[in-house]
């Protein structure tokens, strides 16, 4: 890993990947298609990328009995529990509505309403996801939305891996569709003769999907387009280096952009974690693509004295942030960015990613400085509510009026004058 001094420029900031102009033309054209055709597109799309031939696009009670019993027992245990933690902790961020009387009879409050209906999209291809599962479906039902759709893309075979349909239904989702592809966010966003539409669309996918849902934006809600994982590390001499090396090889295998960064007042630590990186690369089955990872993306940057350190990571606004020194809970008040922030050396970030029950769902490369994690507000919408009374009107009508005149809204004053005259 590269080893530099926090004076030298933050060079891991990445670009968002906006796809080719050929990757959007395709995106375009699969959602008008599908738009045209419905099931039709969908089936024909399926077997063109994914090569499965579908009679039916949805799963049925028979290929879930069947997932149940391809999964060990105690992993279906594991998930029950975890899916448990995590209802738990989302549980703590319901708001409820609110209404206020003022003196004069007024009143004013907040309605809170959860969304009808939510599209999830669960990754497919040579990997399983069943904790992006529990991460969408969780803070959904939490927030009471009714109607939960699941869609993802089918193996060669027709089927979904039995791990992700296991989740699905232990989180309690009715609907599961096996289609991937922008074809499958164009099915939920404006629905076919088996997929009905829906209001909001979470979840990751590849470039194709990411395009798909900024396309559809603005005819549906989306979560984010989120971009490779990241993680930083800030540590002085009290951390491990195996450990912190772990921890940043974590993340480094998910994607040959992921980010791993270091930031330590040790160098002492700096250079034992580049060695440890270096021996648990070579060991790793994924040691493609984290080598690449850390080759471009990755670095060890020493900082002159914690408050420096602190400053640095603020900059980074990390997605997943671990604080890995000695009296680590103290330094939480200075973290300003950060999508997740994992405190003391059990802390690791797969302790978050699966178990913990705090969301995985997390902004990325920089969006902490503004964005939150995944949450039940998420699913909610909030609606005003006024009632004035006649005592507040006469007091305000005229200050009403004058406010619209100001604006050159006529029509808005008159409004306001035709209640008195």
């Amino acid at each position: 890993m590269k080893i530099l001094q926090v004076s030298d420029t933050l060079s891991i900031k990445r670009t968002v990947d906006s796809g080719t102009e050929e990757q959007l033309l395709a995106v375009k054209a699969i959602i008008e298609q599908v738009k045209k055709e419905g099931d039709a597109a969908v089936k024909r799309y399926t077997e063109q990328f994914d090569g499965a031939v579908l009679d039916s696009l949805l799963i049925s009670m028979e290929e879930i009995d069947e997932a149940y019993a391809d999964l060990d027992d105690e992993m279906v245990a594991i998930i029950q529990e975890a899916a448990t933690n995590i209802r738990t902790f989302h549980e703590k961020q319901l708001r409820p509505s609110w209404m206020t009387t003022e003196e004069n009879g007024t009143i004013l409050g907040q309605k809170v309403t959860p969304l009808d209906s939510v599209g999830l999209y669960v990754p497919g291809g040579t990997a399983a996801y069943p904790s992006s599962v529990l991460m969408n479906v969780v803070p959904a039902k939490v927030a009471g939305v009714k109607r939960i759709v699941m869609v993802s893309p089918p193996g060669k075979n027709g089927k979904i891996p039995a791990a992700v349909l296991v989740t699905a239904n232990i989180a309690g989702v009715k609907e599961i569709y096996k289609v991937g592809g922008a074809q499958a966010i164009a099915a939920l966003a404006y629905g076919t003769e088996t997929i009905l539409p829906v209001d909001k669309i979470t979840g990751p996918g590849n470039i194709y999907v990411a395009l798909a849902k900024r396309e559809v934006y603005g005819d549906v809600d989306i979560d984010m387009i989120a971009g490779p994982s990241e993680i930083s590390i800030l540590a002085d001499e009290t951390a491990r280096a195996n450990e912190v090396a772990a921890d940043l090889l974590s993340q480094a295998e998910h994607d040959e952009r992921a980010c791993s960064v270091l930031v330590t007042t040790s160098e002492t630590l700096a250079y034992e974690v580049a060695a440890e990186v270096e021996k648990q690369l070579a060991e790793l089955p994924r040691k493609e693509i984290a080598a690449k990872a850390i080759e471009n993306f990755g670095a060890i940057y020493i900082a002159r004295d914690m408050d420096e350190a602190v400053v640095t990571v603020n900059q980074l606004a990390p997605e997943h942030l671990e604080i890995m020194t000695a009296n680590a809970m103290e330094l939480l008040g200075k973290i300003k960015h950060a999508g997740a922030i994992f405190i003391g050396r059990f802390s690791s970030e797969p302790v978050g990613d699966y178990f913990a029950g705090t969301n995985h769902v997390l902004p990325t490369n920089g969006t902490a400085r503004f964005s939150s994690p995944l949450n039940v507000e998420d699913f909610q919408k909030k609606s005003s509510v006024i009632m004035y009374s006649e005592s507040a009107f006469q007091e305000n009508g005229q200050k009403i009026a004058s406010f619209a005149r100001l604006e050159g809204l006529e029509a808005h004053a008159r409004a306001i004058e035709a209640r008195w005259k």
